[in-house]
């Protein structure tokens, strides 16, 4: 039997066919064929990374470049404070006899302190020195000498101390201005903390001005200069420097409840130094202005309204040291005592409101206007009420007793 086979089952259909051949001949076709561009727009070339290696030498002197002008401008001021300054800080060892149960018993203590002048002369904390029986000065270089106390003012804390020395050993320090300070300007302390680490530098800024504090005789000294550059115990006697290496005054205290440095440091400023540094030198002592004030009530509103004050501000006096310019002028202390709020109180002085025109209003601010403004033989002008009536005395200073 003959079998007809169908072209169609078997084959491609004719349409697809030629299809398929277009298709192919298309594709060889189109790898000839220019790209199309769009008119207004050109093909942007891919863009290829390029690296040009540095030299290593010249790597290194550009590191060497960047520390050497790092260094100019935030470090090289403070190295050069600190060469230039150091050999002038000396360390200060002292020996305390301390009554014992049976007898006395040694005891040593350490500070610092600076050169003043090519005499010898070493500016330091009456703290430091205080009840030593023998006094050590360090100058570096294994140069110990024996010091000598040969000025003291214990108010402001304040000594200084004297030693036989090479004038090449000694090279002083330039005192500059506490006057025109400004908080956050830079400060740099120098001392000898622990009594171990001597000549050891640190910095930090003026943290605030005219801090008052409590002075080793227990009155307040006013004026003082914080700052948060570490002060250990050590350091105590050590300047504590501006930016050029001026001294703006000495390092005193801290306030730390360990006992080490908790950035909160106070030094006397140099300005009170200056002012001391004269009597200090010829006479042994400061000579501090005194008009007599024993005891006085600060007045407050609520002072004057309880004893009906004819003031809100002023001293009322209370009590007045015999033979003193007060007293001798006839100024009067209390009369009388009263009992306010359950308190007694001491009633019927005279009240001082005002010294040469400046108000008062407390007895530290008193006594410190007339420091920084007046000295022994000074006249002032003194105004107070009594009685609800003004008087005017002028009175004149005196030195004023141990």
């Amino acid at each position: 039997m003959n079998r007809r086979y169908s072209v169609a089952s078997h084959c491609l259909p004719l349409g697809w066919l030629v299809l398929l051949i277009g298709l192919l001949l298309g594709s060889s076709s189109c790898a000839r064929l220019p790209i199309a561009v769009l008119p207004g727009f050109a093909p942007t070339p891919a863009l290829v990374p390029t690296y040009t290696p540095t030299p290593v030498t010249q790597s290194v002197q550009n590191i060497a470049l960047l520390d050497e002008q790092a260094l100019d401008v935030a470090e090289k001021r403070v190295i050069d404070v600190y060469e230039r300054v150091s050999p002038s800080v000396v360390s200060i060892t002292t020996q305390v006899l301390r009554r014992g149960f049976f007898f006395e018993l040694p005891e040593e203590g350490a500070g610092s302190g600076f050169v003043l002048d090519k005499e010898g002369h070493i500016l330091t904390n009456y703290h430091v020195i205080n009840g030593a029986q023998a006094i050590d000065v360090n100058l570096g270089d294994e140069y110990v000498l024996p010091a000598e106390v040969v000025g003291r003012d214990q108010r402001n804390d304040i000594a200084v101390l004297k030693v036989e020395a090479p004038a090449e050993l000694l090279i002083p320090v330039q005192l500059g201005s506490s006057e025109t300070l400004k908080v956050g300007q830079r400060a740099i302390a120098i001392g000898n903390p622990f009594g171990q680490f001597g000549r050891t530098l640190t910095t930090g800024v003026i943290s605030a001005l005219d801090r008052t504090i409590e002075g080793s005789d227990g009155r307040t000294i006013t004026g003082i200069i914080q700052t948060d550059a570490a002060i250990n115990r050590g350091n105590s006697g050590g300047p504590l420097l501006d930016s050029s290496g001026r001294v703006i005054g000495i390092n005193t205290a801290i306030f730390s409840p360990t006992g080490t440095s908790a950035g909160v440091g106070f030094a006397v400023p140099v300005d009170t130094i200056k002012r001391l540094l004269p009597d200090l030198l010829t006479l042994g002592r400061y000579r501090h202005p005194w008009l007599g004030v024993r005891y006085a009530y600060e007045i407050k509103p609520g002072l004057a309204r309880l004893l009906e004050l004819p003031t809100q501000q002023g001293l009322l006096l209370v009590q007045l040291y015999r033979n003193s310019p007060l007293d001798n002028a006839n100024v009067r202390g209390a009369q009388k005592e009263a009992i306010v709020s359950n308190q007694r109180v001491y009633v019927g002085g005279d009240i001082i409101t005002q010294i040469d025109g400046a108000s008062v209003s407390t007895l530290d601010g008193m006594e410190t206007f007339l420091e920084d403004n007046y000295g022994v033989g000074d006249t002032v002008s003194v105004s107070l009420l009594r009685n609800g009536e003004t008087l005017v005395l002028d009175i004149t200073l005196v030195e004023e007793p141990n």
